[in-house]
């Protein structure tokens, strides 16, 4: 035999000088979330390790992750039932909880890059990403609110902004907003393909954002659909967006691949609140090592193309790589 693949596996050395893919902390957004009140820390209990921060223990959570290399964060917030209504006024006001820690932690950590969500459902009494009339999801009357949100989250100092509605047009109308009110510096990664998945359960649980009726499936993809995430990426990046995102990543390896393939775009990857559980499920009931299976499955995302990776093991992963 000529060629032995084995000869480049046969020592730790080696198999690192040829190692295809690296992951740093310069690959990660690590998810944190949000609740009202002082000295507030709740574990989630679908997501254990994760937890409800009011904001002044969010501050220390995130000088404990700066200590660690993370440099990026991405806020969700978890707003009181009565504060909700259909037009998810409360996404916008200067003075309600996400805008509020957008601005605390921008003032504290002034160089950490924030990512803000775009979205209506946790602000939503219907629990739905756009506005709901009839039982329908109006699209282009749903685009006045995001870009609402999208301006309030900039002016508390949103580096980049995330909308995750999958409405048709948001990213342009969103971009047309921020420009025109002088935030041309702020990016938009954009929930490019966001699928209708099973994987969601535990984040509506961190922010009680279920739908009240009816699923998503009018606004977000079919999972079984690879094509149509090129439209969506076209119109994205013809409308304005700075980056790609897929989501979910682990069960959509292929459309990652797909979007790094046609795209000069950054392609982020979400690796959700249910790939995560999973993993901690099966990790204490010691039927996987939780650590080998974080690594692998981050791995498996920027070996798949993804620049940018939003995960809750980040700060583990940080942990892991000072071993």
């Amino acid at each position: 035999m000529t060629r032995r693949p084995r000869r480049n596996r046969q020592s730790e050395v080696i198999r690192n000088m040829v190692q295809e893919n690296n992951l740093t902390m310069n690959d990660f957004i690590l998810p944190v979330f949000i609740v009202e009140g002082q000295n507030q820390r709740i574990e989630i209990a679908s997501m254990p390790g994760v937890n409800r921060f009011s904001i002044d223990t969010l501050l220390e959570e995130i000088n404990s992750c700066v200590e660690l290399g993370i440099k990026a964060f991405a806020p969700f917030g978890a707003i009181p039932e009565n504060l909700k209504d259909k037009m998810a006024t409360e996404s916008h006001n200067p003075e309600g909880l996400y805008v509020r820690a957008i601005r605390e932690i921008k003032k504290n950590f002034p160089d950490v890059v924030l990512m803000t969500d775009v979205a209506m459902d946790p602000y939503s009494s219907d629990g739905h990403d756009g506005i709901v009339m009839n039982g329908e999801i109006l699209n282009d009357e749903t685009l006045e609110v995001l870009g609402k949100m999208a301006l309030a989250q900039a002016q508390a100092g949103a580096d980049i902004v995330g909308p995750s509605d999958m409405m048709d047009g948001r990213v342009g109308h969103i971009r047309k907003v921020l420009d025109v009110n002088g935030f041309q510096k702020v990016g938009i990664m954009s929930y490019t393909a966001k699928y209708a998945s099973a994987f969601y359960g535990p984040f509506r649980d961190a922010l009680d954002s279920a739908p009240k009726s009816g699923d998503k499936k009018t606004y977000q993809m079919n999972t079984a659909n690879s094509r149509e995430a090129l439209i969506e990426a076209a119109l994205d990046t013809e409308e304005g967006a700075d980056y790609l995102m897929v989501k979910p990543a682990l069960s959509y390896l292929d459309i990652i691949k797909l979007l790094r393939d046609n795209s000069n775009l950054p392609i982020a990857a979400y690796n959700i609140s249910g790939e995560y559980a999973m993993v901690k499920a099966a990790a204490q009931k010691g039927w996987i090592d939780g650590e080998k299976a974080m690594v692998e499955i981050l791995m498996s995302i920027k070996r798949a193309g993804a620049d940018i990776i939003l995960t809750y093991f980040a700060k583990e992963f940080a942990q892991y790589l000072r071993k």
